[in-house]
């Protein structure tokens, strides 16, 4: 946790239609919305048939975040929160765009799953429409991808992302803004075939309240009210009318829809199919909207890590405990990493990096995961799962970040590993991970008082370990793991020594 918290603190979601930020003044714990910006950037639409997301798209997007960063430039990193969704999941080359992008915001990027992507609307649907004891179904319409959630309170227990989205949909099926009977219906069976897994696990049966959230469905919601269609929120006989409205129609600019926004237009009809499959093969009959959508839930998490309450650490104990792991031995892993930590002074990078430490926690505690699988390269069991899991709070970076410490701690050590990762991580990810493994040597007896106070210090490349009197002579195996450890090092760069 900071040592005071910010006054205020930002969320932008880089959807697949929209880009969105909020800012929000912080006061005792409390938010007010202060600054909304969007602006229709239509990310997915920029997409070619390999997923390389073309010039046009990624200089219409900078633009977009430079206003953006005039807001948020100088906000401290630890009150602003960027996220990228579907259409920067699937970019081949979402990694170049997005170094140009985190230099016009002056704040990092990171991409988040579907499973994250769900988890965060359903927060911020949560605080948007209050508490209640009813189940509710949670769905979210964007531009690359659709989100279907239930949960209770502020708690989701079901989630799922699919591969669908109103732009997706509409450049599909409605290319240029082309109408007609037959490829709505098409549009309608693709949406039914993506739902088609799920429709048991999120049928009317498993909820009480059906909410929408986001662009998509409050447009359809906002036209149903203005033509009389429906004065309950988003109803199944106010969607049937829409369509067939829709279905009268051989081109968008012909729908003439009141309170529809002109920039939605284009995408508009591969929303509307989208949201009537859902209704038909979850028995929806009702939908109320709600304000809340993934940059509000954005802002509540990134409150709960100011005031320690990060998800993230609740998902590595609930980790930790799925696989069994020996908690008196990560326990004590943890103590020796935190004792080593505490050392440091300014001439290691790591000094006073609360966030660096964090994960070298989280790594102390996830690193023999995988001895639930074998113990045989168990390192890289544990990595694999932390790599390719859905870890609620952790973006996609996060968890390439922890595995590939993981993946590391042990055995041969390659610098080369560490190069894919996005700065500063890239430089600080060996040290990290140097720590580790020295905890891990250094706790291979797995016993409770087996370590003296010992020093270590780390300038540049140099690591120097000091054992009191004659331990090190009188502890054979610690003496030649070390030798075997600096061993492993030198080849990367790094000259271990001790006494």
């Amino acid at each position: 946790m900071p040592k005071k918290p910010p006054r205020c603190v930002a969320a932008v979601d880089l959807g697949s239609n929209s880009f969105h930020m909020i800012v929000c003044s912080l006061t005792d714990g409390k938010l007010q919305t202060i600054d909304r910006l969007k602006e229709m950037v239509r990310l997915a639409a920029g997409l070619d048939n390999k997923n390389f997301l073309d010039h046009d798209t990624q200089k219409r997007a900078l633009i977009c975040l430079e206003r953006f960063g005039q807001r948020i430039r100088d906000f401290p990193p630890e009150s602003v929160r960027v996220v990228g969704t579907s259409t920067l999941r699937n970019a081949k080359n979402a990694q170049q765009f997005l170094e140009k992008a985190e230099k016009a915001l002056n704040h990092p990027i990171h991409i988040i799953s579907g499973i994250e992507e769900a988890r965060l609307i359903y927060q911020g649907v949560a605080h948007s429409v209050g508490s209640t004891s009813d189940l509710r179904l949670v769905v979210d319409i964007g531009g690359g991808s659709t989100e279907y959630i239930i949960g209770k309170e502020d708690t989701p227990s079901n989630k799922e992302s699919l591969s669908m989205g109103c732009v997706s949909v509409s450049n599909r099926f409605f290319a240029q803004g082309q109408l007609s009977k037959n490829a709505f219906n098409k549009a309608i069976l693709f949406a039914d075939q993506q739902l088609e897994p799920f429709q048991k696990k999120f049928h009317r049966k498993h909820w009480a309240k059906a909410i929408g959230s986001s662009g998509t469905l409050r447009s359809i919601d906002k036209v149903l009210q203005a033509k009389g269609w429906s004065n309950n929120g988003i109803t199944m006989s106010g969607l049937e009318h829409l369509i067939a409205h829709i279905k009268q129609c051989v081109h968008v600019s012909e729908l003439n829809l009141p309170d529809l926004d002109q920039e939605r237009l284009p995408v508009f009809p591969g929303g509307v199919a989208i949201a009537y499959a859902t209704f038909k093969n979850l028995d929806i009959e009702q939908m109320s909207v709600s304000d809340g959508a993934l940059r509000e839930g954005l802002i509540h998490d990134l409150l709960g890590r100011i005031y320690d309450h990060d998800i993230r650490s609740a998902t590595v104990k609930t980790l930790a405990s799925r696989y069994h792991t020996d908690r008196q031995h990560a326990d004590r892993i943890k103590q020796t990493l935190n004792y080593m930590l505490e050392q440091l002074n300014c001439d290691c990078c790591l000094f006073n990096n609360q966030e660096a430490a964090q994960f070298i926690e989280w790594a102390g505690e996830l690193h023999e995961i995988g001895h639930d699988i074998a113990h045989s390269q168990y390192h890289k069991h544990s990595a694999y799962i932390i790599e390719n899991g859905d870890l609620a709070g952790f973006t996609t970076q996060d968890q390439i970040l922890l595995a590939t410490i993981i993946r590391s701690h042990k055995r041969k050590f390659s610098r080369t590993r560490f190069n894919e990762l996005p700065t500063p991580w890239n430089n600080l990810a060996p040290f990290m991970t140097i720590f580790l493994r020295l905890a891990v040597v250094l706790r291979r007896n797995r016993q409770e008082h087996d370590l003296p106070e010992f020093r270590i210090a780390i300038t540049k490349s140099r690591i120097e370990l000091r054992f009191p009197g004659d331990w090190l002579l009188n502890s054979p195996l610690t003496h030649a793991d070390l030798i075997q450890e600096a061993d492993y090092l030198k080849p990367a760069g790094f000259k271990l020594e001790f006494s």
